[in-house]
C-alpha cells in the first residue's frame, strides 16, 4: 500500500503527460511598410509601421549606414564639427531592398534649441552608390548626379555639427527610394521628405553625439 500511495504522489506532482502530437500554438510575426523616420524614433536603425509581408520586412531590415569616422552612438570627431575642418564624416551602406533607383540623404539634430536643426540634405544619389567618402563637395549638383539641398544654415552642401553648448545627437538617415525624384536643387527637408513619402522602400539611420 505505501508504494500505491507514493506512486499516486508522483503524478499529482509531476501533472498528466502531454499529447507528443499536440500541436504547437500558432505564431505571428509582426512587419511593416516604411515610413519617413521621426526624431522620436532617433534610437532606431530601422523603422517600420502598419501591414506588410515578411520578405519586405527582411529586405529593410538590411539596409545599414556606417561611417569609419566614428562608431554608432559614439562621439562625433571635431574635424567633422565646426570646431574643425567642418567636412562630412565618410560614409558607407549595405545593399538596398530590390527595385531601389536612388538613395536620399538627411542629416540633422533634433536636440537644437529651437528645434531640428537641418545641417546636410542630399538627393538622387544613385543606385549603383554604397559609400560618400570624406569631404563631399558642396557643389548644387555632384559629378555622380547627386543633388544638394538647402539646410538649416541656408547654404548646400553639408554642415557639421556645432551646438550652443551641451551634448547633442545627431543623425544621418539614409533612404532607398524606388524612383529619381523630379525636385529642384536647393530643395528643403521638408521639400525632400514631401517628395519622397510614397517612394520609401527602406531606411536606416547612424547616430552620433556632439559637445560644446
Amino acid at each position: 500500500m505505501p508504494s500505491i500511495l507514493f506512486t499516486i504522489s508522483m503524478l499529482s506532482a509531476c501533472g498528466a503527460p502531454q499529447a507528443a502530437d499536440e500541436p504547437a500554438a500558432p505564431t505571428q510575426a509582426a512587419a511593416g511598410p516604411y515610413s519617413l523616420a521621426t526624431p522620436a524614433a532617433e534610437s532606431a536603425a530601422l523603422e517600420t509601421v502598419g501591414p506588410a509581408t515578411a520578405e519586405e520586412s527582411d529586405e529593410a531590415m538590411a539596409l545599414t549606414v556606417t561611417s569609419t569616422g566614428f562608431d554608432a552612438g559614439g562621439v562625433i570627431p571635431p574635424k567633422y564639427s565646426c570646431d574643425g575642418e567642418d567636412i562630412s564624416p565618410p560614409l558607407a551602406w549595405s545593399d538596398p531592398p530590390p527595385g531601389t533607383q536612388s538613395f536620399a540623404l538627411i542629416f540633422d539634430d533634433p536636440d537644437a534649441p529651437g528645434g531640428t536643426w537641418v545641417h546636410w540634405v542630399l538627393f538622387n544619389i544613385p543606385a549603383a552608390a554604397r559609400s560618400l567618402s570624406e569631404g563631399i563637395s558642396p557643389d548644387p549638383t555632384l559629378a555622380d548626379g547627386s543633388v544638394h539641398g538647402t539646410s538649416s544654415f541656408n547654404s548646400l552642401g553639408y554642415g557639421g555639427p556645432c551646438p550652443p553648448g551641451g551634448t547633442h545627437r545627431y543623425f544621418f538617415k539614409l533612404y532607398a527610394l524606388d524612383a529619381i525624384l523630379d525636385l529642384e536643387g536647393g530643395a528643403t527637408k521638408a521639400d525632400l521628405e514631401a517628395a519622397m513619402e510614397t517612394h520609401v522602400l527602406a531606411q536606416a539611420e547612424l547616430r552620433g553625439t556632439y559637445s560644446r
